[in-house]
């Protein structure tokens, strides 16, 4: 078994690499450069290099305790390195870069108060015992950052500067509504954990009566909202970084975020008849307005 795991954490952080480098490829197409070398895929090198570097006192300590938190200041690096290594900013990439950095701190922020109150991340139990597969855990967090960002940075280090129009307007509108989703999700989850009398329940108020999953509906609608505002100043290979919210959408709703939730949720409170009924209910993601 542990051979197994090991030769397909192998062959995950080889995938990731290669695909690191495709879209690292496509959207330095016509962009800036520091000196010779692109800078959008600097900042691909830095997404994965700054995970790296993290998880060798990871892995020493066997700790998924800064994970989340790397991936934020992943964000916050490879946005700073391309402004400051790009040509004059216009409004348009300068309100991008921004957007980047606010929903990047606010994320990694509130994900390390999380495992700081709860101690650990259950996803880890044992992915953190075997280094290779530790390791591919931290690569996927570099793709993550490079790919969901891929377009901000396409806007940034791109080279093309438009007016922001109509459509970097409707492209703002629909971040921050997807931002304030995500945030209100998050604050009414936390808000119920905390409470003693909703111990070994689930949440069904607020958002969450609109949606199972309402944080990440939040954070697709948020990446769609950046994707449609790098529209108007991309070219050539650069179209390519679209690829931002649909890679959002399939890494929560097939691999990592949906699927072993809903798996918890059912072995947790599966055959009760509060949770099948909201499950019936209950939009998986997209959010509906509860019947009653």
């Amino acid at each position: 078994m542990a051979e197994r795991n090991n030769a397909q954490s192998v062959a995950a952080i080889a995938v990731a690499i290669v695909v690191g480098v495709l879209i690292s490829w496509a959207g330095s197409d016509g962009g800036d450069r520091w000196g010779a070398i692109p800078v959008f895929a600097l900042c691909g090198a830095l997404a994965f290099a700054v995970n790296w570097l993290a998880f060798i006192p990871a892995a020493l300590a066997q700790t998924e305790r800064y994970y989340d938190l790397t991936g934020g200041i992943t964000y916050i690096t490879v946005t700073l390195v391309a402004v400051l290594l790009s040509r004059e900013l216009d409004l348009r990439s300068t309100l991008v870069a921004a957007m980047v950095m606010v929903w990047s701190l606010r994320l990694a922020t509130f994900l390390f108060m999380r495992i700081s109150r709860d101690g650990k991340d259950s996803r880890f139990d044992e992915i953190k015992k075997g280094p290779l597969r530790f390791l591919m855990a931290w690569t996927v967090q570099g793709l993550w950052v490079l790919l969901t960002a891929a377009a901000a940075l396409a806007v940034i280090t791109g080279g093309a500067r438009e007016p922001l129009g109509v459509v970097g307007i409707v492209g703002i509108a629909v971040w921050a509504a997807g931002l304030l989703i995500e945030m209100v999700a998050d604050r009414q989850k936390s808000t119920f954990k905390r409470d003693p009398d909703n111990e070994g329940k689930f949440i069904r108020s607020g958002l969450w009566a609109w949606s199972r999953h309402p944080n990440y509906f939040g954070e697709i609608v948020l990446w769609t909202g950046m994707a449609i505002v790098a529209v108007p100043v991309l070219q050539g290979w650069q179209w390519a970084t679209l690829i931002s919210p649909v890679f959002v959408a399939v890494l929560l709703t097939r691999i990592s975020g949906i699927p072993p939730l809903e798996a918890k949720a059912d072995k947790r409170w599966g055959g009760q008849d509060d949770y099948e009924e909201y499950k019936r209910n209950t939009p998986v993601l997209i959010m509906k307005p509860p019947a009653n």
